[in-house]
């Protein structure tokens, strides 16, 4: 067999091997969860409400969706979930540990928390937490809190700073423990934000991607939750009481921006519920020659390529006005009209027919 076939072979193998990754990331779930009655199963914590498990059917579909189009999990790796306390990086675990039971490929995941030593913070409840429910995990102690408190100014937000200070640390910390993707708990609504942040206030179109390589180029980063909506969320943790631990820093700040975007979403969420979709949608369907990112498309370089058909303008008449400039640049001073063409009565045409 020649070298050549070889590798023929391994490629065909490993799209094999991707398909079945990404059907049953995108099938399992449904078959898992698809019961009836009120039976309790693993992970439903003995929730019984029919309204929950088709809640937690929609957000597996929902990540494993976001798993399969975006290629963020594969065969051994090793998931490091950044859990915060939060609604979302609760979320984001607890689904995650369910698919890493059903897929067709190994993975691991592993849980880690950066303690930045906020006051009042309550150190404990994370780690009682992971460790009663048997999953393998790591704080992180690191006073950053002191840190973003003598750098930022008075009165102005913290967010930037101590996000930069969060990132140091657990793209390091990845890099240390072998972890070969990091779990990021954003959801769509933290995207579509982000979007708007940088639309009003950043003069760019840009937002969160699902997957991202850091800019160093040692980690890669994954968004799951990406397809998923914020108010599926809070209703998932409220079944699941999850031991929420509100934010002491930068959710203590009034008027955020981001916060302010935030309200924004929920508005136009409320009066049409269809809305935050279509435009999570749109930024999946990006027209770079309908914007005006010079690089992103040659706008320069546009030509015509016309055809010799002749098509005259087909109305009623053509006015002629100082036809003596007409005449000097060289253009017609009694261009001919064609009389309107019934048969598109019932359809308007984008350009004038072409003469037979």
């Amino acid at each position: 067999m020649t070298d050549n076939q070889n590798l023929t072979d391994e490629i065909i193998n490993d799209a094999e091997s991707h398909s079945e990754i990404i059907h049953a990331l995108s099938t399992d779930s449904e078959r898992e969860t698809d019961t009836d009655g009120d039976d309790e199963h693993d992970f439903d914590d003995g929730i019984k409400s029919a309204r929950f498990k088709k809640l937690q059917k929609k957000l597996r579909k929902e990540v494993s969706w976001a798993i399969r189009d975006f290629n963020m999990i594969e065969d051994g790796d090793v998931v490091m979930v950044c859990i915060s306390g939060g609604k979302d990086s609760f979320t984001l675990l607890d689904i995650l540990l369910f698919l890493k039971r059903i897929a067709p490929i190994n993975f691991d995941v592993v849980a880690v928390n950066l303690d930045q030593k906020q006051p009042n913070f309550p150190e404990h409840v994370l780690p009682e937490y992971l460790s009663k429910q048997g999953i393998p995990h790591y704080i992180l102690e690191k006073d950053t809190y002191s840190i973003v408190k003598s750098v930022v100014p008075e009165g102005k937000t913290y967010c930037s700073a101590c996000s930069r200070l969060r990132r140091g640390s657990l793209y390091g910390f990845a890099k240390q423990i072998g972890a070969t993707k990091i779990a990021l708990g954003h959801h769509r609504d933290d995207i579509l934000a982000t979007f708007f942040l940088n639309l009003f206030h950043g003069g760019s179109l840009k937002a969160m991607p699902p997957k991202l390589l850091s800019d160093d180029k040692q980690n890669v980063l994954i968004r799951p939750l990406a397809y998923v909506a914020e108010k599926d969320i809070i209703k998932y943790a409220n079944y699941k009481q999850f031991p929420i631990i509100p934010c002491g820093l930068c959710g203590s700040q009034e008027n955020l921006q981001r916060a302010m975007i935030n309200d924004m979403l929920r508005e136009w969420d409320n009066a049409h519920p269809k809305r935050l979709a279509s435009m999570f949608k749109a930024l999946q369907n990006v027209a770079p020659s309908q914007l005006a990112d010079r690089e992103l498309f040659d706008f320069e370089s546009l030509k015509t390529e016309r055809t010799d058909d002749e098509r005259l303008f087909e109305g009623d008449n053509i006015q002629v006005g100082v036809s003596e400039k007409l005449a000097d640049i060289g253009l017609p001073t009694a261009p001919q009209v064609q009389t309107f063409n019934p048969k598109f009565s019932n359809k308007i045409p984008t350009i004038n027919p072409v003469i037979d």
